[in-house]
């Protein structure tokens, strides 16, 4: 190898370490220009690299073939190399040489292995950093993440601001019907048309990321909104190849439309507006798209204080026991009673409906829920040794209690505690919305059978599943739920009427005991007369009454009726 050779090679290489280090951007035009160069220079024909993200890639040819010289006339492998990095990705790197050229000296021969040493632990670098950007930006399916939403939002407020923008959280409404009916193959489609579309409407003026699941947040210049309320209230999506079979999809969104003056704090200050809104908007049985407001904020910031609350309000024995009366509208006897929780903090009485829905969004109202049935079981057991007459009781069990397969030894554990007849207990359970939950709960409605505890359907005719939850389940008690209960100037042939009659009569067929609830005028009870439901329950005869109060009542044992 000559002098000139000698020095031209060094120049080479010296230009390839400084364009493949180069910590302002990678400049592949003077790259390639150098390379080709290269090849020039030992009288190289092609040059190739080859990219595998793990071993078991390589083994099945699944990988990134990379050429940057090829003059068509490489015919021999001449070098070959072969590195495996750190995190075991391969990066292969061939050398080729036509059979019509002047082979390369052994000298050469390592002047160009070094430059293909430095070439490999370069595409290595980069392409290593590429997968990096890939698995820190984007989820397992390809779609843009959390990381990708919070870069976009520090960008653009850090070149224009974000007034001007629109942040929202989505969740497709009833995808799991859609993954239910066309399999979850062809549901993964729709759901990236879905977003594709999204993402087109938005352009580079926004961003579509996943949370996880059929749930997208996303960030927008305030002109697209028009547009993107039309995909929300409901688009057709195509599942097939020629467009002929499609879905309807549709999203429950919480929007915040950022205003002047907001301060981007870090990715929570976006987060706690729309992640409220959006709750707000998927529990809505009306409008799908709800805007973020302060009221929203004190409502997260009562919930979070509930919660804080619950753990020392249990241990305090601040939740008491009020009792509903049951009546017999035909004698007036006194048959029963529901147990509702009444919350006394700080000398006063907190509403159900500022709590209950608060602990229900976690394992919070299974502890109430047990915590309340020991209350009960506790006064009947009082009531028994007083030479008191009690009767039935009924506690609540909230849906979230299907989910655990010991629900039924728990409540027996506890009712067996006291050692009171299984006969003075109900068990109220709400009808339920998924496959899953109907068969926990027939389980658990068979296990209290045989345990000779009652167990009632509540708020019957509420969900969409009733007819079949009272096919499937034996259950003692159909609890009718207020709203289908007549008001005094319907007819006889109001659809409200009618329906009620009809649920009453077949609950009779069927050999369930009926009770309506929310009677609270004497034109309701007479309704129920005339409709043969003997069993009311509300305002009519009682509110629920705290346990002394309720005892009284026992003692009397029947109500006045007024003719």
């Amino acid at each position: 190898m000559d002098k000139e050779k000698r020095d031209k090679y060094y120049i080479l290489l010296e230009r390839l370490t400084d364009y493949i280090n180069d910590m302002n951007g990678f400049d592949h035009a003077g790259y390639k220009t150098v390379i080709e160069e290269i090849c020039e220079l030992f009288h190289i024909s092609k040059g190739s690299t080859e990219f595998y993200r793990s071993l078991s890639d390589e083994r099945l040819g699944n990988g990134d073939i990379m050429c940057d010289f090829d003059n068509g006339k490489g015919d021999i492998a001449v070098i070959e190399k072969r590195m495996v990095t750190p995190s075991k990705a391969v990066v292969k790197g061939f050398i080729y040489q036509s059979k019509d050229d002047i082979p390369m000296t052994e000298e050469e021969k390592e002047k160009v292995d070094i430059m293909l040493r430095s070439i490999i632990a370069f595409v290595a670098r980069k392409r290593l950093q590429r997968l990096l950007e890939t698995f820190a930006y984007n989820d397992d399916a390809g779609y843009p993440n959390v990381a990708s939403y919070k870069r976009f939002l520090d960008w653009q407020n850090e070149q224009t601001g974000l007034v001007g923008f629109t942040t929202c959280c989505l969740n497709l409404r009833h995808f799991s019907v859609i993954n239910r009916e066309i399999g979850r193959e062809l549901g993964d489609a729709v759901m990236r048309s879905y977003y594709r579309l999204l993402s087109e409407i938005v352009g580079e003026d926004g961003i579509v990321c996943r949370l996880g699941g059929d749930n997208f947040i996303m960030a927008f210049r305030n002109g697209y909104m028009d547009t993107l309320t039309d995909i929300f209230s409901g688009i057709p999506v195509a599942y097939d190849k020629d467009g002929e079979n499609r879905v309807e999809v549709s999203a429950s969104v919480g929007l915040f439309v950022i205003p002047e003056g907001f301060v981007l704090t870090g990715f929570d200050s976006v987060m706690e507006k729309i992640i409220p809104a959006s709750q707000v908007a998927r529990n809505s049985e009306g409008a799908a798209m709800v805007y973020f407001d302060e009221r929203m904020m004190k409502r997260k910031n009562d919930s979070v204080r509930i919660q804080r609350l619950f753990p020392v309000a249990i241990a305090e024995k601040e939740f008491k026991v009020f009792y509903q009366p049951k009546v017999d509208i035909n004698t007036g006897l006194l048959v029963g009673a529901e147990a509702l929780c009444r919350w006394f903090h700080d000398g006063k009485i907190v509403s159900p409906a500022e709590f209950i829905p608060v602990l229900e969004q976690g394992p919070d109202i299974c502890k109430l829920d047990f915590y309340m049935l020991d209350l009960v079981c506790a006064d009947i057991r009082r009531w028994i040794d007083e030479g008191k007459n009690p009767v039935r009781v009924s506690v609540n069990m909230s849906r979230k209690h299907l989910v655990d397969v010991d629900l039924l030894r728990h409540i027996m554990e506890i009712i067996d505690r006291y050692e009171i007849p299984h006969h003075y207990v109900e068990i109220e359970l709400t009808e339920t919305t998924t496959d899953v939950e109907f068969k926990d709960l027939k389980r658990v409605v068979n296990g209290l059978q045989l345990e000779g505890v009652c167990t009632a359907v509540d708020d019957f005719g509420v969900g969409y599943s009733s007819l079949n939850l009272i096919r499937e389940i034996p259950w003692n008690i159909l609890k009718i739920d207020r709203c289908f209960l007549p008001e005094d100037d319907k007819s006889q042939y109001d659809t409200t009427t009618l329906m009620y009659k009809h649920v009453v009569s077949m609950a009779h067929d069927i050999g369930l005991e009926c009770v309506t609830e929310g009677v609270e005028t004497k034109e309701q009870v007479d309704i129920l007369k005339h409709y043969q439901c003997d069993i009311a329950q509300g305002f009519y005869f009682d509110r629920p009454l705290p346990v002394e109060e309720f005892e009284d009542r026992m003692k009397k044992g029947k109500y006045d009726l007024v003719e």
